[in-house]
């Protein structure tokens, strides 16, 4: 599987900005999606990922209620719309599939190359 990130860019905090992924390869409708970020400083975390299965979703507590992931299995693509953003979501956001998704980064099969999020005040 092959993943394209976009989107990322620069917005002032308590702005919104939406990511997209999108899967090449098969099967790629299979895979449970989701969205990791890593800063210079930090190690590769976890942010949302949605279930190919149900549909069901699943947020880092930093995150819920600010951010909303969806998929779309007929385009293959993964978004990722983030509201209220803070400084200190300014990171590198990739783009992550797997037969059953977890929260940790060394689990995960496919990665995208990543795309930049910058918060300022």
């Amino acid at each position: 599987v092959q993943l394209q990130a976009s989107g990322g860019g620069s917005v002032q905090a308590g702005g919104s900005l939406r990511l997209s992924c999108e899967a090449a390869g098969r099967p790629r409708s299979t895979y449970d999606m989701g969205w990791f970020r890593q800063t210079p400083m930090k190690e590769r975390e976890f942010v949302a990922a949605v279930r190919w299965s149900d549909g069901s979703t699943l947020y880092r507590d930093s995150v819920k209620g600010r951010f909303t992931i969806s998929r779309d299995n007929v385009k293959n693509k993964v978004y990722l719309q983030m509201n209220s953003l803070e400084l200190e979501d300014t990171a590198v956001y990739y783009c992550a599939a797997d037969p059953k998704i977890t929260t940790v980064p060394n689990w995960i099969h496919f990665w995208g190359q990543g795309t930049q999020v910058t918060v300022s005040s």
